[in-house]
């Protein structure tokens, strides 16, 4: 497999026989992507996902550890793109998993109105600000700031893309909650599971796991808190289970 000069080769989590081409420069995958792979309700082995936002195509191929169905990932960065392609061909996935280098925004119209039985996302969390805020790398600045699409882009098409019953997982930030909420509720999905994502006991919550249902009706649960890290700085047993310990 070819590698770009500034790309590495990596072992996806602790799995020996399955690797992730990334790159400092360009994008490398985050804890939050983990969580969100490991958080969703996904089908087994009938239906079909669809991950939008999906860089690398990192979450594909975690969410492939747990599920047999088709798995459809969005990139609108040709960069990040072409990584996703080689790390599913990398991976030999090519039958489950296909990319598709595109707008979030054009997706309804390209795939079809409630196809999928799961959509996730791991949106830009900041919203768009003035150019000497946003990071000097493209980038970066395109996959945390809001530059090609918003939270009500993004929640928006996921209620278009999700089939009735279907579910809508998001990993966010605690403070974009209520935003969440209010633009589910607009858009026909209904808060089913929230939960938060501490550093450690004691520490405010950093990220924000919800999933919806379309057409759902009302019955949202708190779930308990995740804390990544124990007073030492080392994994919490859950989260090492997480990254280690879930597969097929």
């Amino acid at each position: 497999m070819q590698l770009h000069k500034d790309e590495r080769l990596d072992y996806l989590l602790a799995e020996e026989d399955m690797r992730i081409i990334q790159s400092p420069r360009v994008f490398a995958f985050s804890l939050d992507a983990v969580l969100l792979a490991d958080f969703a309700y996904v089908p087994i082995k009938r239906g079909k996902i669809l991950d939008l936002c999906s860089g690398n195509g990192v979450i594909p191929l975690l969410v492939s550890r747990r599920s047999h169905v088709p798995i459809t990932g969005v990139e609108i960065q040709e960069r990040l793109y072409d990584m996703a392609i080689r790390n599913v061909q990398l991976n030999e996935l090519e039958e489950q998993i296909t990319m598709i280098h595109g707008d979030l925004k054009d997706m309804p119209k390209a795939l079809g109105h409630g196809e999928f039985d799961t959509v996730l996302c791991n949106p830009p969390y900041f919203k768009k600000a003035e150019k000497k805020q946003q990071n000097e790398n493209p980038f970066f600045t395109i996959a945390r700031h809001e530059i090609f699409c918003t939270l009500e882009d993004v929640i928006f098409a996921c209620s278009r893309l999700t089939k009735p019953g279907g579910k809508v997982a998001l990993v966010h930030r605690p403070s974009r909650l209520g935003d969440i909420i209010t633009l589910f509720k607009q858009n026909r999905i209904e808060p089913k599971r929230i939960r938060f994502v501490h550093p450690k006991e004691g520490r405010e919550a950093n990220t924000l796991l919800i999933e919806g249902t379309r057409d759902g009706k009302s019955d949202v649960k708190i779930l308990p808190p995740l804390y990544a890290f124990d007073q030492d700085g080392n994994y919490s047993k859950e989260l090492e289970g997480i990254l280690y310990g879930k597969k097929l």
